[in-house]
């Protein structure tokens, strides 16, 4: 069974900075696109950030344009990479590292998941 494994999330100020990595130990998807989501309590799933399998493309949802880096490196492992400035209150959520779209980059629907990091972000 094919595993993402996120890590980086922790409490953090508001107006502070966290960097997410993820990376999936058994598989390479060095031809995949990859993407970050979020979820908080009592909201939908949405895309954070995305990334096409050789960097040449990045989305970013509306809210984090400007404050969120996406980054990966294709090597033995793949790993993508949030990094995460100038967080606020709202981006408390438990963040998903996704990678191998169905579709487009940018769409909702991956065929692998991570089990999720808590990111708490306190004013």
């Amino acid at each position: 069974q094919v595993q993402l494994v996120e890590s980086g999330g922790r409490v953090v100020q508001a107006g502070g900075s966290l960097r997410l990595s993820c990376a999936a130990p058994g598989r390479t998807f060095s031809n995949s696109a990859m993407g970050w989501f979020r979820q908080a309590p009592g909201s939908e799933r949405e895309l954070v950030a995305a990334i096409t399998w050789n960097g040449g493309r990045l989305y970013y949802g509306n809210s984090v344009k400007g404050r969120f880096t996406i980054s990966r490196e294709n090597a033995q492992i793949t790993t993508i990479s949030l990094q995460m400035n100038s967080l606020r209150p709202e981006d408390t959520a438990v963040y998903y590292c996704a990678a191998d779209p169905r579709s487009s980059y940018y769409g909702t629907d991956y065929n692998y998941w991570g089990q999720g990091t808590q990111v708490t972000v306190s004013s």
